[in-house]
């Protein structure tokens, strides 16, 4: 009798055993696929893995999730016999996405020895060739830019840049081209002045920061006349930044310049109604150790005024600017601000803020309005 329960307990735990070691087991033929250089007006690439049932039991892909949305996926999606095999395929998208690529793709399957298996896809994206409409976008009649605004950045009072601005002829015959109204600062050349249909031509601008004699954010226009049939005058922008050169100055250069320290930046009007002038005055002192100059005072709109009692105050002295906010037809919340350009090397671009809340005037006869929450 015990030798019979014996055998039968060692038939039931062979059993049991048998059934616990019964598993899939998925391989692939690869984990990587280098795409190599895939030029991007081909358009999608795909490329596949295949895998196999190693085990001895069915096997199931539960997910297959791409790491962006530039990778599209495809795979079996029915039960994997022992022995069998499946795929998944990858698709990459290289549209707008030229240079180097490396993606991921998460497969969950039913194999406890790889519940999550990661795929990998890479390559190296040449973006196709620019057309004319992709580059000269920005059009003004049958002239394309690619921008029609030249930013000069950041300039010293004595600099001189120069600089291009492209442009296109989208028009079926040739464009006359000439400059008009161009600052005494500016000079601009047009190369080639009769632009044939479809070609490329530039505009040649040299800004002169010496003549110009300003300082701060400075905005030109000028016009590029032409005989196009529509539009014939377009406006070209031109912009920069002058402030004085402190990149030169030594350590004891700094230590000896001036210092200009505000009492306040910020003031709050409160409440005004439409049409008063609100009038304050920020006051300032030189902390410094040599003579500090007010260069300019700009205002962030025509609606502010600004005017510094002195533009050149000796170490120790005190002035103010005096900030006039006309009020008149506007309403609601209001932030103006004026920027105090001065030849402290460290607060050279000191921006001074104005705010508060201008009310409609009342109508007579028409009751208060609610106080607000």
């Amino acid at each position: 009798m015990k030798k019979t329960l014996l055998i039968l307990t060692a038939f039931v735990l062979f059993i049991s055993f048998a059934k616990a070691q019964k598993k899939p087991s998925i391989e692939f033929d690869k984990k990587i696929h280098d795409y190599g250089v895939i030029k991007e007006e081909n358009g999608k690439a795909t490329c596949k893995y295949i895998f196999k049932n190693k085990g001895n039991d069915t096997l199931l892909l539960k997910s297959v999730q791409p790491g962006c949305g530039c990778t599209t996926s495809d795979w079996t999606k029915g039960p994997v016999l022992p022995g069998k095999s499946g795929f998944i395929s990858a698709t990459y998208d290289p549209t707008a996405r030229p240079g180097v690529f490396n993606k991921s793709i998460n497969v969950t399957t039913n194999d406890p020895d790889n519940a999550v298996v990661v795929l990998i896809i890479k390559g190296d994206v040449t973006p196709k060739p620019k057309s004319a409409a992709d580059l000269y976008q920005q059009k003004s009649g049958n002239i394309g830019f690619i921008n029609s605004h030249l930013t000069f950045g950041k300039m010293t009072p004595t600099q001189t840049k120069t600089d291009t601005i492209k442009i296109y002829n989208y028009a079926k015959q040739a464009l006359t081209l000439t400059i008009k109204n161009l600052p005494a600062h500016l000079t601009a050349k047009v190369i080639p002045e009769l632009l044939k249909p479809e070609k490329e031509g530039i505009l040649l601008i040299t800004y002169n920061a010496e003549i110009k004699k300003d300082f701060g954010f400075i905005y030109d226009t000028f016009i590029l006349s032409t005989n196009d049939s529509v539009e014939p005058e377009k406006r070209i922008n031109v912009s920069a930044e002058i402030y004085d050169d402190f990149t030169t100055m030594t350590q004891e250069q700094k230590d000896k310049a001036p210092k200009i320290e505000f009492k306040n930046t910020n003031y709050n009007f409160g409440k005004v109604t439409n049409g008063e002038l609100v009038n304050y005055s920020f006051e300032f002192t030189n902390t410094g150790k040599s003579d500090l100059i007010i260069r300019k005072t700009k205002a962030s709109c025509g609606c502010t005024a600004s005017n510094p009692e002195k533009t050149l105050l000796k170490p120790g002295e005190t002035s103010n600017i005096n900030i006039s906010f006309n009020s008149t037809g506007r309403t609601g919340s209001q932030h103006k601000n004026v920027t105090v350009i001065t030849n402290d090397p460290v607060n050279f671009n000191t921006v001074l803020n104005i705010e508060g809340e201008v009310l409609d005037k009342k109508v007579e006869g028409e009751a208060a309005p609610a106080p607000k929450k």
